[in-house]
C-alpha cells in the first residue's frame, strides 16, 4: 500500500523507475478520501521492494515528484524517492537503556565537516575520541535531505530522508548503533519551522505553508492543518523508533506560529513522554528559542509545555563578552558587571529587562524550582561561530590560557554543558557559512545576501567568504592531526580532566540554581578584564581575567581540585595568575 496526502490534486499517479530513471510502470491512485479524520489522502495497492525508486505525478503533469515522506533520495531532492525498509537493520543495542540529560555533557557536530570524508560511517571512527573525552550525548546538526552536496543542513526539504551524501538512512542506523555501543546517546537536530529554498515540492501536494506569513528563513509551516501537524509529530517519532535516537534538538521554536488550543510543542512533548514510557528509555526534547520564555521547560501541570531543556544563548553571550571584550550588536548589554553572575544564578540575563539590541523589554524569569540542567550552556556553537562573518572560533582571537579559562567556565557552569566540535582541542579551522546550491540564481542570491548582511556591519565584502565557493566548505573541516601539537594537546587534556571533575564532584551538577553564587572580585570597567568567584556549594571556581595576579580567600581545608596554571594555597588564600582559573573544594572524595 502506498499513500500520500495531496488535497490540492485532481488526479494522482505513482510511477516506478529503474536506477537510471527509466519508467517501469505507472498506476492511478484512488482518492481523495479521508484518513484519521483528515481528507485529501490518495492510495494504491502497490508492493514495493527495499531500494525501488518511485515518484508521484500530480494532475496530468509528467514531472515526477518525490514522496513528501520519502525515506531516501538517492539522486537528490529533485529526483525520485526510494523505498527504505527501516526494519531490515540488525540492531545490536538491545541492552541500551538510554541516558538522562541531567548530568550529561553534549557535543554538537556537523557530519559533513567533522571528518575529511564527511560521512556518517567516517564519523563512527571518531566516536571513541568522544567517549574517552567523557561526552554523554552526541548532537548532530540536521541530516534531512537538502539540495546540493554540502550545506549546514537547515535548508532541508524532505524531513524523512537522510542526506545521501552523508551515507543515507542505513548509514545513520549504523552510526546510532555504534554510538550506543560506546555509551553515547544521540540527539538529532530537526527543523520544523521552514523548508529550504530548493526542492520543496510539498506545496504542490497540499497546504504545508501559510500564505502570506513567513519567518526569517521563508514561509511559515501551517500548523493549523492536522495533516501538517501529523507530518511533524510522526517525523519526530520516526527518529526515535526507526533510528533509535535518544532525543531531538528543535530548531528555532519561536518561529513555530501556533494558536491551537494545544501548542505543537506541548503535543510533541506529550507524545514523546508516552513513547519514552513505551520504549523504556529516556527521550529528550531540547528547544532553541529566542524568547527567553521558561514556559517551554516548565512542567505541563504548571502550565508549561514540558520540554526537557532549552538552549541559553544569554549564558553564551555573557561568557563571550567576558572572554573577548566584544560588545557590538547583541553583545552590548552583556558588558554589564553582573552579566556572568546573573546568567549563572538565574539562567537568563534578559528576564523582563530592557534589551538594547531588540529595543524593548525581553524575556521572563525562570522560577527557582526549575533545575539548572534544563538549560544547555555553551561558549561556542554552530550559530555563534558560523554566523560570524569569517566563521572564526574563539581559538582565532584568544590566548591558550584564555581558552583554558573558557573550558573551566563551560564545564563548571550550572547548566548542561555543550561543546562544539573541535572546541576541546582549540581547533584552528574556522566554521564558515557554506552552501552548494546547483541553481546559479539561488547561489548568486545566497552569496549577495551574505555579503550585503555584513557590509551593513562595516565588513569589506572581500573579507566575507563566498558560501558557494567549495574552498569555504573545505576550510571548515576539522584538522584532527593538530590535536598532537603541544597547546592543543594540553587543552584537550584539560577538557578531559574537567569532565571527570564534573562527574566526580556532585556540587558541579547540583540542579538547584539557588546554590550558585557569583561575585565580581575585581573590575576596572573593561568587561574582559574582571575576576570572578563562582561558588558551587563546597566547590569554588576562581577566575582571573585581569592583567595581574589576584589573591582569593578560600576555606582553610580546601584543596586545589584543578588549575589551568600552577598555584599553591597558603593559609586560607590562593594566588591566581593572570588569565587563569582554579577550582578549589574540600578534599573529601
Amino acid at each position: 500500500m502506498i499513500e500520500v496526502w495531496a488535497p490540492r490534486a485532481r488526479r494522482m499517479r505513482v510511477r516506478t523507475l529503474t536506477d537510471d530513471g527509466e519508467s517501469t510502470a505507472e498506476q492511478e491512485l484512488t482518492g481523495p478520501h479521508e484518513r484519521d479524520g483528515v481528507s485529501g489522502w490518495w492510495s494504491a495497492d502497490l508492493d514495493q521492494d527495499d531500494g525501488e525508486r518511485y515518484g508521484f505525478l500530480i494532475d496530468d503533469g509528467d514531472q515526477v515528484r518525490p514522496d513528501p515522506r520519502s525515506r531516501r533520495q538517492p539522486g537528490g531532492v529533485h529526483g525520485p524517492s526510494a523505498v527504505f525498509d527501516a526494519h531490515r537493520f540488525a540492531w545490536t543495542d538491545s541492552a541500551w537503556t538510554g541516558r538522562q540529560l541531567a548530568g550529561g555533557v553534549l557535543y554538537e557536530l556537523h557530519i559533513g565537516t567533522f571528518t575529511p570524508d564527511g560521512t556518517l560511517d567516517a564519523a563512527i571512527a571518531r566516536l571513541d575520541h568522544l567517549a574517552a573525552l567523557g561526552i554523554t550525548h552526541v548532537e548532530l546538526l540536521p541530516v534531512n535531505a537538502f539540495n546540493g552536496a554540502w550545506n549546514w543542513g537547515y535548508d532541508g526539504v524532505l524531513w524523512y530522508a537522510v542526506q545521501e551524501s552523508y551515507g543515507g538512512p542505513r548509514a545513520y542506523q549504523r552510526f546510532v548503533d555504534a554510538a550506543h555501543a560506546r555509551g553515547l546517546a544521540v540527539i538529532q537536530d530537526v527543523v520544523y519551522n521552514h523548508f529550504g529554498p530548493s526542492g520543496n515540492y510539498l506545496p504542490e501536494f497540499g497546504p504545508y505553508l501559510r500564505d502570506g506569513e513567513g519567518n526569517s528563513w521563508g514561509d511559515s509551516v501551517d500548523l493549523h492543518e492536522p495533516a501538517v501537524r501529523a507530518h511533524i509529530l510522526q517525523n519526530a517519532e520516526m527518529w526515535m523508533t526507526d533510528f533509535h535516537v535518544d532525543g531531538l534538538r528543535l530548531d528555532a521554536v519561536h518561529a513555530l506560529h501556533d494558536e491551537s488550543p494545544t501548542h505543537i510543542l506541548q503535543e510533541l512533548a506529550q507524545r514523546t513522554d508516552a513513547l519514552s514510557a513505551r520504549l523504556g528509555r529516556p527521550l529528550s526534547l531540547i528547544a532553541e528559542s529566542d524568547l527567553n520564555d521558561p514556559t517551554l521547560i516548565l512542567p505541563r501541570e504548571a502550565g508549561g509545555f514540558g520540554l526537557t531543556a532549552q538552549w541559553s544563548d544569554d549564558w553564551h553571550h555573557a561568557v563571550h563578552v567576558a572572554l573577548t571584550g566584544e560588545t557590538t550588536g547583541y553583545y552590548a548589554d552583556f558588558a554589564a558587571a553582573d552579566a556572568v553572575a546573573k546568567v549563572s544564578r538565574h539562567g537568563f540575563f534578559h528576564d523582563g529587562t530592557y534589551s538594547s539590541f531588540r529595543g524593548r523589554v525581553h524575556g521572563s524569569p525562570i522560577p527557582d524550582t526549575v533545575p539548572s540542567w534544563r538549560l544547555v550552556t555553551f561558549a561556542q556553537d554552530h550559530d555563534q561561530v558560523g554566523n560570524r562573518a569569517a566563521g572564526d572560533r574563539l581559538s582565532s582571537s584568544l590566548s591558550p590560557s584564555r581558552l583554558a579559562v573558557a573550558a573551566v567556565l563551560t564545564l563548571t557552569a550550572p547548566g548542561t554543558p555543550m561543546l562544539f566540535m573541535g572546541e576541546e582541542w582549540g581547533a584552528s579551522s574556522p566554521w564558515q557559512f557554506f552552501t552548494s546550491h546547483p541553481e546559479p540564481e539561488l547561489g548568486r542570491a545566497t552569496r549577495e545576501g551574505r555579503t550585503a548582511e555584513f557590509a551593513r556591519m562595516g565588513w569589506d565584502p572581500a573579507d566575507v567568504p563566498d558560501p558557494q565557493d567549495p574552498a569555504t566548505f573545505r576550510r571548515s573541516h576539522l584538522q584532527w592531526s593538530e590535536r598532537e601539537a603541544p597547546d592543543h594537546a594540553a587543552l584537550l587534556a584539560l577538557y578531559r580532566d574537567l569532565i571527570t571533575l564534573r562527574r566526580t564532584r556532585p556540587e558541579l551538577t547540583d540542579p538547584d540554581l539557588t546554590h550558585t553564587h557569583v561575585a565580581v572580585t575585581q573590575d576596572d570597567g573593561d568587561p574582559s578584564t574582571r575576576a570572578y568567584r563562582i561558588d558551587r556549594g563546597a566547590c569554588a571556581v576562581l577566575i582571573n581575567l585581569t592583567a595581574d595576579a589576584v589573591v582569593f580567600d578560600i576555606d582553610p581545608g580546601d584543596a586545589v581540585l584543578l588549575s589551568t596554571s600552577a598555584v599553591e594555597p597558603d593559609a586560607g588564600r590562593v594566588r591566581v595568575p593572570s588569565e587563569a582559573a582554579v577550582v578549589v573544594g574540600s578534599a573529601r572524595a
